[in-house]
């Protein structure tokens, strides 16, 4: 089977090291969605089955960012490059809907648990 060359990043030039500073912004957002998800992992116990489900969305959130994060780089630098940089509304549109799903759903497991 052959191997695919890894392609290396695209050198932008950029003294500030924007596109940088953002993928280190996303490995922390997919990071604090991992804890997020075991910590509901830790409220099993009390809440039931509900933080399984819960704990199985932010890995599949963090997941996500994980797999998306070349790609974003690539394009920040290429956009840094050609002086044409445009903000990824999409991903940060998505990233903040998964997160406020989780939030509500997880809000919704502890009120109705049974005591």
């Amino acid at each position: 089977m052959a191997r695919t060359p890894r392609r290396e990043p695209a050198y932008h030039g950029d003294p500030g090291l924007q596109p940088e500073r953002t993928a280190l912004a996303w490995g922390r957002t997919m990071l604090s969605i991992a804890v997020v998800g075991a910590v509901f992992l830790r409220w099993l116990p009390h809440y039931g089955g509900w933080m399984v489900a819960l704990a199985g969305g932010s890995a599949v959130v963090a997941l996500w960012i994980y797999l998306t994060q070349r790609h974003r780089y690539h394009r920040q630098s290429g956009g840094v490059r050609q002086e044409a940089l445009r903000a990824d509304v999409a991903a940060v549109a998505s990233t903040t809907a998964a997160v406020g799903l989780l939030g509500l759903l997880g809000i919704f497991a502890v009120l109705t648990a049974r005591a």
